[in-house]
């Protein structure tokens, strides 16, 4: 069964998102194709299911399609390899909503990613809606091509944060009412806290304290919940942290955390600093708004713009100042993430 936007929590990083999903299903068409973007398990395909299941309830005749990208590319070459590509073009043409979920996949797969960008050139022409989801920006994805980021850029890109303490808090609480598991307000706190932005994780967190609570016939307290999430937790203590992130640039790039914090403009100063936040959004699954906290920023919008300005190095081979030396804003990456892999 498909998620619903109904139960979609709603919070500060992924509120553009979830009001442009609502506004396609009142206006198919309207603002075509939505693309959404962001790390694992900030609910971009819960978003996608959302909006199939709306579509679907509210236009009865609606011809609604959803497909991961490995899916679209089985199918594809299925059809280009039995002669059945007329076929494969009227079922993913002839309908009025398309979706396409981890289009990262297609990276490197030359004539399926000309096949999609057909697709969408007939879907928008017709006015008909196409949403698809990522793992970047449009921009960011640069084994699709340039025509592709010029197709998705030409309707909505909405970019998702992985979810702070309340939408963790939200998600957590919807969550137990759904599985009907009671909890207290202490372990609801307890699990949004120390659970890692993920929907998946927290339901699996609380599919543990019922079969725990069930087994030993005890009720659900804080004390049930330390002991029996130990085990998850320490899976999610070893994901990257940001001081991961911190001790590998200033490693790689010979600045202190200090400097990373700094006030001061310069390139050496704000270039290291947004490509520490640049890893940040990539490997780790705080908020914008945690990561802007941990850099000494006074807002997450600085996260956001730090993410486009670095995409854009990426994109067209830029050289960055980082502390005292320069390098292709490539290199800089690889030499930090190095850094990252090995501890």
């Amino acid at each position: 069964r498909f998620a619903s936007l109904e139960s979609y929590v709603v919070g500060g990083g992924n509120r553009l998102a979830f009001t442009a999903a609502q506004s396609i299903t009142q206006r198919p068409g309207h603002v075509t194709p939505l693309y959404l973007h962001g790390p694992t398990g900030c609910g971009k395909t819960h978003l996608l299911e959302g909006v199939w299941s709306a579509m679907r309830s509210e236009y009865r005749s609606c011809r609604a399609l959803y497909l991961s990208a490995e899916q679209f590319t089985s199918y594809f070459l299925e059809a280009l390899h039995g002669g059945g590509l007329p076929g494969f073009r009227r079922k993913t043409r002839d309908v009025d909503l398309l979706l396409v979920d981890d289009v990262q996949f297609f990276a490197g797969k030359r004539a399926t990613i000309v096949e999609l960008q057909n697709t969408i050139d007939t879907l928008v022409r017709s006015g008909r809606q196409l949403v698809l989801a990522g793992d970047r920006a449009p921009n960011a994805l640069t084994e699709l091509g340039p025509e592709f980021n010029a197709r998705v850029s030409g309707g909505l890109v909405c970019s998702l944060d992985a979810a702070d303490f309340d939408t963790r808090l939200g998600i957590t609480s919807h969550l137990a009412v759904r599985m009907g598991i009671p909890l207290t307000t202490d372990v609801r706190n307890y699990i949004a806290t120390k659970v890692a932005g993920d929907g998946r994780q927290i339901a699996g967190s609380l599919n543990r304290l019922r079969a725990t609570s069930e087994a030993l016939k005890q009720p659900i307290t804080l004390d049930l919940a330390v002991d029996a999430l130990q085990d998850i937790l320490q899976t999610c203590d070893q994901l990257v942290q940001l001081a991961d992130i911190e001790k590998a640039v200033c490693s790689a790039f010979g600045v202190t955390p200090k400097l990373l914090r700094d006030d001061r403009k310069s390139k050496a100063v704000s270039h290291p600093r947004m490509l520490a936040m640049w890893l940040a959004r990539k490997y780790t699954r705080a908020a914008s708004s945690e990561i802007s906290n941990f850099f000494g920023r006074r807002s997450h919008s600085t996260v956001i713009s730090a993410e486009k300005k670095v995409n854009g190095w990426v994109a067209n081979g830029a050289t960055v100042q980082v502390g005292p030396g320069s390098y292709r804003a490539t290199d800089a990456i690889r030499r930090a993430e190095l850094l990252l892999r090995s501890g």
